[in-house]
C-alpha cells in the first residue's frame, strides 16, 4: 500500500531515482538539512512550556543542522530489507523513546540512530508482511524534510505517533481499495511495558482519479496494573490533486483520547495544505492548522500543566537549485489560547508570551 507522502518506499524513489534503474539490487539514499530561523517577536526558545510547541525546530535564532540520514535498500527477489539510519537533533527527537540503553540507566545507546530497521516479503502481488521497526502510517507528514512541502513541521503531526516496532499485513485488493492490519510493541519505543499490543489499522480507498484517502486507527495499553492509561487515534488524511501543478491535502484527527481509569481526557486538529507548482523549480505551500488539546489528553501543555490549543499558518517557498539541493524559505505564526498559563519564553528566561512568528530557511540535499 503506497501512500503519497507516507509510504516507507516512496521515499526511496523520491530519494533515490538513478539507483532504481541501475540493475543492482542494493541502493543507497540519504539526505542533510540545515536551517535558521528567527523569532520576531523576543521568543528565545520554541521548546515551549511542554517540549512540543515547536517538534523539531526547537532553536530560535540559531544555525542547525536537522538531521543525516543514510538509507541502504537491498531487494531480493520477493523480500525487501531497509536500514534506515539517521543522526543528529532531528534524528534523536524522533527517536525519543529509545533513550535507555538495555545496559542501563546514563549509557549511551545506538537505538537512538535506528529510524527504521524492517523486512518485507511480498507473499503475492497482493499481501505483503512487515517485520521490524518502521514508520507510522497516522499522519500526513513524515520525519524526513525532504518529503514534506512545509520545512517545520505541523502539531498533529508532534502529538501522534512517529514509528512502531512490530509486524503488519498490506493487501492490495484493487487499484482502488487496500488495508493494512498489524500489531506493535509501545508507543515509539522499541520495547513494551507491558503485555498487551498496540493494534494499527488503516483502509485506503481511491474515490476519483487523482484521490487518494486514508482512513487510520491506532490504540496502544500504555499502563500497568497499578497506573492503566491508553492511547487511541483516529486519523484521516487524503491527497487531491486537482492539476497537474496543484495539490490539496487535508490531515484530521477527528478524536484523540487519553483512558486513565474511569477518566478519559481527549484531543482533535485538522491541517489544511495547499501546495502550488509555480514554475519547474519553484512552488508554494500554504498549511493553516488548529490544534485543540484544551481537555489536556496529549502533550501540548501550558505552564499550568493545563491543556491549550494553537492556531497556526506556515507559508514555505520550494526552490530547486540542483536536482539534490532545495532550498526552503518559510515563515509561520502560532498562537495559543489564552489560558491562565504561558507558552513561551522571553529573552528575559520568563513564560509571557502566547504567541510567536519565526522567519527563515532550510536547505536540504538529498541523493
Amino acid at each position: 500500500m503506497k501512500k503519497i507522502y507516507l509510504a516507507i518506499l516512496s521515499v526511496v524513489a523520491f530519494f533515490s531515482a538513478e539507483a532504481q534503474e541501475s540493475s543492482s539490487p542494493l541502493s543507497l539514499s540519504g539526505y542533510v538539512d540545515t536551517y535558521y530561523f528567527a523569532n520576531t517577536n523576543g521568543v528565545t526558545s520554541n521548546l515551549g512550556a511542554s517540549g512540543f510547541e515547536r517538534i523539531f525546530d526547537q532553536k530560535a535564532n540559531n544555525f542547525q543542522v536537522g538531521l543525516a540520514q543514510l538509507k541502504t535498500t537491498y531487494e531480493a527477489g520477493s523480500v525487501t530489507g531497509v536500514i534506515d539510519l539517521t543522526f543528529g537533533n532531528h534524528g534523536d527527537l524522533g527517536n525519543y523513546g529509545n533513550t535507555q540503553s538495555p545496559l542501563g540507566a546514563g549509557i549511551g545507546t545506538t537505538g537512538l540512530a535506528i529510524k527504521q530497521a524492517y523486512m518485507a516479503w511480498a507473499m503475492n502481488d497482493k499481501v505483503t508482511f512487515t517485520a521490524g521497526q518502521y514508520g507510522t502510517h497516522v499522519g500526513y507528514e513524515v520525519i524526513d524534510a525532504p518529503v514534506n512541502f512545509n520545512y517545520s513541521l505541523s502539531n498533529l503531526f508532534g502529538n501522534g505517533p512517529f514509528y512502531h516496532t512490530g509486524i503488519k499485513m498490506d493487501v492490495a485488493v484493487s487499484d482502488g481499495f487496500a488495508f493494512m492490519v498489524g500489531v506493535n510493541n509501545g508507543l515509539d519505543s522499541k520495547d513494551d511495558n507491558n503485555k498487551p499490543k498496540g493494534l494499527a489499522a488503516q483502509v485506503y480507498l481511491a474515490p476519483v482519479d487523482g484521490w487518494d484517502l486514508y482512513l487510520n486507527y491506532y490504540g496502544t495499553n500504555e499502563g500497568t496494573k497499578d497506573d492503566p492509561f491508553t492511547y487511541t487515534w483516529f486519523d484521516i488524511t487524503t491527497t487531491y490533486q486537482a492539476t497537474d501543478n496543484f495539490l490539496i491535502g487535508l490531515n484530521a484527527v477527528p478524536y484523540g483520547g487519553l483512558k486513565t481509569g474511569g477518566d478519559t481526557k481527549s484531543w482533535w486538529g485538522a491541517a489544511l495544505y495547499l501546495d502550488a507548482s509555480l514554475t519547474e523549480k519553484f512552488g508554494l505551500g500554504l498549511r493553516a492548522e488548529h490544534f485543540d488539546n484544551s481537555n489536556g489528553g496529549i502533550y501540548l501543555i501550558d505552564t499550568n500543566g493545563d491543556g491549550t490549543a494553537v492556531t497556526s499558518l506556515t507559508l514555505t517557498g520550494s526552490v530547486d537549485i540542483t536536482k539534490n539541493l532545495i532550498f526552503k524559505p518559510e515563515v509561520r505564526f502560532d498562537t495559543y489560547s489564552p489560558t491562565s498559563g504561558y507558552q513561551l519564553m522571553d529573552s528575559d528566561g520568563l513564560y509571557n508570551k502566547n504567541n510567536q512568528t519565526t522567519v527563515g530557511a532550510a536547505m536540504i540535499f538529498h541523493f
